[in-house]
């Protein structure tokens, strides 16, 4: 069928990929074309996985340029029709030049696979949906939106490990969404002349708000939405759950280490603001004035002062994060699930077996393994246990598991393991596409993991207890979902990890 479908569409493909291509009308089949609230995105297909149609840098905000610079996001204005035929540019963000785990071995984590900053703007605020090339609307197919990580410093849609298209490709069942937020100070600039500091976390929320009202047009259920995070983006899952629990909008919540105890939720440390702007031509000023004069200088200057500073090792460190402001984020989580203030939805959650790596001093010949344990059990394993301890009190169905994968062409050296996002590649499906083939192992375990996060999607807590998976319901028992532990899939102890988290 695959073949079929690709002598159908290689003419449009060749079309839509010429360099005399200028006009959005890049295809002739109606497939490619779809009809939402701003106007008509013209789409194509993925030229390497030929059943699945792509419509790339959707807006779903307003440029966020001028007096929109750390402010809340507004709705995209009509743009009538719209070539989506292109990855668009990530928001504002630099990629350390200091040794790592994704510096130096790993890349496909990276915007564009490179090992330098990739295509950004601050024009950002766009959107990817990538679906069967036979989605009509009324198809009613379950949908993920995902939230990328990356500490909420980097990211994008365009980064090679996170790309969905082979995942569609496969199940022919599901619609996936990703979309850029605003990151480091242009998303969380506490600042003291703003009110609203989480920028970046309402621009998800808006994000959101868009795929229910135009999802249905491209072949999607609005009422099986899936909201999916890995690290940062697995943070903001569970901010959203508590600043939205009574509109969550979605149904389901996906989240691979990383929860709302996992960090953030101090108080804005407005001095790392004015320190910026007084490195680049905005210091001394009251709070009005230094936020206008601020959004008068160019990005990447802004940009590049962050860079070089941070990256020269300077004391302090300046870093820019979500706060608490009582209203998108909190500072007493506990509380507020034991009060019954987090959406009443089911979830999977769980982490890495080796989270902690890349974020123990690098050494390309080996790393030193208690920093490394003590960096996953206070940043991922720990968090991960104490809020599915808080789901259970709010009598939440919660899905527990661990990733133990260590293939060579995802962890490059031994000592790798499974290490923070090495899940990532199992999910989207592009393991077998940079270091080598994947091993029979590897296909099994990508295809378990799909499965059960597009089961949970589409059939809810009932579809994970057929797949034989049960819900995490007693902390004593510590049962949880295993995935590439030597089998595909296998159920697993937790206790004694869990013994070390006080």
């Amino acid at each position: 069928m695959f073949l079929l479908l690709g002598f159908l569409f290689s003419a449009t493909i060749a079309a839509c990929l010429s360099p005399a291509y200028a006009h959005p009308r890049c295809s002739a089949d109606p497939r490619l074309s779809v009809r939402i609230a701003g106007g008509v995105v013209h789409g194509t297909v993925d030229a390497a996985a030929p059943a699945v149609r792509q419509f790339l840098g959707i807006p779903f905000a307003k440029a966020p340029l001028g007096s929109l610079r750390f402010a809340p996001p507004e709705p995209a204005l009509p743009f009538g029709e719209l070539d989506a035929t292109t990855l668009p540019p990530s928001c504002m963000q630099y990629l350390s030049g200091i040794p790592g785990v994704y510096t130096r071995e790993v890349l496909e984590f990276n915007l564009q696979g490179l090992n330098t900053t990739g295509t950004i703007s601050e024009d950002c605020l766009t959107l990817g949906v990538w679906t069967p090339v036979g989605a009509r609307k009324g198809d009613d197919l379950p949908v993920l939106i995902f939230i990328y990580g990356g500490g909420f410093q980097t990211g994008g849609i365009d980064v090679p490990y996170q790309l969905p298209p082979q995942w569609v490709q496969r199940t022919q069942e599901h619609i996936v969404v990703s979309f850029n937020y605003r990151l480091n100070i242009f998303g969380f600039p506490s600042a003291a002349g703003l009110e609203e500091q989480n920028i970046g976390l309402l621009d998800q929320r808006l994000a959101v708000e868009w795929v229910r009202d135009n999802i249905a047009e491209f072949g999607g259920n609005p009422a099986r939405i899936g909201l999916w995070g890995q690290s940062a983006g697995s943070m903001s899952v569970a901010f959203f759950s508590f600043a939205h629990y009574l509109d969550p909008i979605v149904h389901t919540l996906l989240m691979d280490s990383g929860t709302e105890l996992s960090g953030g939720g101090g108080v804005p440390l407005y001095s790392n603001f004015s320190f910026v702007a007084g490195n680049v031509g905005c210091g001394d000023l009251a709070p009005r004035e230094e936020l206008a004069c601020m959004r008068s200088v160019p990005a990447d200057e802004i940009e590049n002062f962050l860079h070089s500073y941070n990256d020269a090792g300077t004391t302090p460190t300046i870093s820019f994060w979500p706060v608490a402001d009582g209203s998108v984020v909190f500072a007493n989580y506990t509380e507020r699930a034991l009060e019954g203030k987090i959406a009443k939805l089911p979830a999977i959650l769980g982490t890495n077996a080796q989270d902690g790596n890349p974020f123990a001093p690098y050494n390309p010949s080996g790393i030193n393994q208690t920093s490394a344990e003590e960096a996953l059990l206070s940043l991922f394993f720990c968090p991960s246990f104490k809020s599915t301890r808080n789901r259970l009190a709010a009598g939440l169905p919660t899905f527990r598991y661990q990733y133990f994968g260590n293939f060579s062409n995802i962890s490059p050296k031994p000592w790798m393991g499974a290490y923070h996002s090495s899940e990532l590649p199992m999910l989207f499906g592009t393991h077998p596409l940079f270091r080598g083939k994947s091993t029979e192992l590897e296909w099994a375990t990508s295809h378990a993991m799909q499965d059960a996060w597009l089961t949970m999607v589409r059939d809810g807590p009932a579809g994970l207890e057929n797949l034989g998976w049960p819900a995490y319901t007693d902390v004593a028992r510590g049962s949880v979902r295993n995935f590439g532990n030597g089998v595909s899939m296998e159920l697993g102890d937790t206790r004694p990890l869990e013994a070390k988290c006080s």
